[in-house]
């Protein structure tokens, strides 16, 4: 390995549609056998217009060095990186390195951290590489992410990897549309179910009242009828607006990963959908769980996975025959999904499985009386008529609260609750190494997540970004516990920038560290942080037609004499114990 060496991409503006691809999202049948490891410390990146072709339909996209998605960028921990990105298109523009720990005014988020990339400048970032694992970068300015400004980050460990495999893909899960997002944001904001071209019908009806009485049926559907709301509105955009790609390509193309049997094959999958939750699972084949959000786990094995938008998981799959099988990312509504092929030689490919029926929201979604639910009892109209019993505005912006609501951490995900194989629960998460910082928390906080899905409004405590008129304050070296509360019916999945929290599963102190975590509708949950990156830090949804409403605000860490607090603290370790 070369330590110093520089890495210069192609420029903007070329077409996808004439088949320019990062090499490491080319096909098998196109040469690639799986990623190699070259990490570099300098690169090149332009920001520009480009075409695309997906599915057989031409587009425009806003590409990262003319590539959907961007160019691999590989680097190794405790090098000191440049990332020079030039932006040549007509409005302001960014890239944030999502999951990275580095200075706030590298954090690449406009308004919060720097001003912005203005057109035809360049912007320098510089920082240090302080950790190892699977992440990903994209633009945080207007609706660009959607449009394509994304791409894969890989950190290579300063040591020895303690996972071992012989072989290893990077699969990047996105969405797209060919409307602009523009157009369908409005239309969300018109009515947030425009896209929701699966609600129950008449034939729904009839089976629910020989399963559940005729008499609990009908007071069932009154209830949401009351509520405005629908028991099958699981994602704001669908497989209706959405192509579902995976590594820019949709089911029709059968991208190809390649394998030899009895091979350990790794595989980095990236969540970098703007707003799709994805469930993925490969048929047949045993996952095992080494790594999520670029952190090492204690290797826990399952045959399927809800991945949050933004978040990732690193997974080793051991097939022993040479036989096909589907890789297959389905949207958590069952709208739609992307499937790939992992086979033993190119040209093979996967048959892509039906779509499973679509989940259904229950009174436990609603955060209220689960015993009562369960006997079709409960009286929906006190949804929107629920004591305040939090301090936060109940507004137009706030059109419901959870009573009730209840941790789910043992839950694997709204509609795997009944999946007839193993689907993970952040409850087996545990950290490979020790927490960094074992202290209890000092001070607890409490926030809700709150929305009104008719007016298509999303907020934390009932106030929307633009509305807010302070940040929520930390002293550096603090601990505190963070408490998340989901007052709405959609999952959430709940971004940190800056800093890993610790997700409370147990009382030890081998809490799975994550940047990212899906909140499920009626969840209340609670994450430990230590304050130690003196800044301000964007705390969003990650959905992003959810932050761009207002579902968005700023952890800020003020600086203090950190003796103490330093003395308390031990550095974390990089445990190469447990892995394969």
């Amino acid at each position: 390995m070369i330590s110093r060496r520089r890495v210069l991409y192609a420029g903007a503006g070329l077409s996808l549609g004439a088949g320019l691809l990062p090499a490491w999202a080319k096909s098998g049948g196109a040469g690639n056998r799986g990623i190699f490891k070259l990490a570099a410390d300098e690169f090149d990146l332009t920001v520009g217009h480009a075409a695309v072709t997906i599915g057989g339909r031409s587009g425009h996209a806003i590409a990262v060095n003319g590539t959907l998605p961007g160019p691999l960028l590989r680097m190794r921990e405790g090098e000191t990186v440049t990332l020079r990105v030039r932006n040549t298109i007509d409005e302001d523009t960014s890239i944030h390195w999502h999951g990275l720990l580095l200075p706030f005014t590298m954090d690449g988020v406009p308004g919060v951290s720097f001003p912005g990339i203005k057109p035809g400048e360049t912007f320098e970032y510089r920082f240090p590489v302080r950790q190892s694992g699977t992440y990903w970068y994209h633009s945080h300015s207007g609706f660009q992410e959607p449009m394509g400004l994304l791409g894969p980050l890989v950190i290579d460990p300063a040591g020895a990897d303690p996972v071992a495999a012989d072989r290893e893909h990077l699969l990047v899960l996105s969405d797209w549309s060919f409307e602009h997002p523009h157009k369908v944001f409005a239309r969300l904001k018109k009515s947030s179910e425009v896209y929701n071209f699966q609600r129950r019908t008449i034939a729904d009806f009839v089976q629910d009242a020989r399963k559940d009485g005729l008499n609990a049926t009908i007071a069932d559907r009154g209830a949401w009828g009351r509520m405005r709301m629908s028991a099958t509105d699981i994602a704001d955009v669908t497989g209706a607006a959405f192509s579902y790609l995976i590594n820019g390509h949709a089911t029709a193309d059968n991208w190809t990963a390649l394998f030899n049997a009895g091979e350990r094959v790794r595989l980095r999958i990236i969540n970098a959908a703007a707003m799709t939750i994805f469930n993925f699972r490969i048929p047949g084949l045993p996952m095992t769980v080494v790594a999520a959000d670029g952190q090492y786990v204690r290797p826990v094995e399952t045959d399927e996975i809800q991945i949050g938008a933004a978040e990732t998981y690193d997974v080793v799959v051991r097939p022993e025959k040479a036989q096909v099988y589907a890789l297959v990312a389905e949207s958590i509504d069952r709208s739609g999904q992307a499937v790939a092929t992992l086979a033993p030689e190119a040209g093979l490919v996967a048959i892509a499985p039906p779509l499973r029926a679509r989940p259904i929201l229950t009174h436990r979604d609603m955060g209220m009386d689960h015993g009562a639910a369960d006997h079709g009892s409960m009286d929906h109209g006190a949804m929107t008529a629920a004591p305040q019993r939090h301090d936060h505005k109940q507004g137009v912006g706030v059109d419901m609260v959870a009573t009730e609501p209840t941790n789910r951490l043992d839950e694997p995900g709204l509609g795997l609750e009944s999946a007839p194989h193993r689907a993970l629960r952040y409850s087996q998460l545990r950290s490979l190494s020790p927490n960094p910082d074992a202290r209890a928390p000092e001070r607890e906080i409490e926030i809700h997540l709150t929305g009104n899905m008719e007016r298509y409004m999303w907020s934390f405590d009932g106030v929307k970004f633009s509305h807010v008129d302070k940040p929520i304050l930390f002293q550096e070296g603090e601990r505190v516990r963070v408490t998340l509360v989901n007052d709405t019916m959609m999952t959430h999945p709940i971004h940190l920038h800056g800093m890993f929290f610790e997700l409370v599963v147990d009382d030890s102190d081998h809490k799975p560290r994550k940047n990212t975590v899906n909140v499920k509708p009626g969840e209340k949950l609670s994450f430990d942080m230590t304050a130690d990156a003196v800044g301000d830090w964007a705390f969003h949804c990650h959905l992003l037609f959810h932050m761009h409403a207002g579902m968005m605000q700023v952890f800020s860490v003020l600086p203090r004499a950190p003796d103490a607090i330093r003395d308390a603290v031990r550095p974390a370790p990089q445990s190469h114990e447990g892995h394969h």
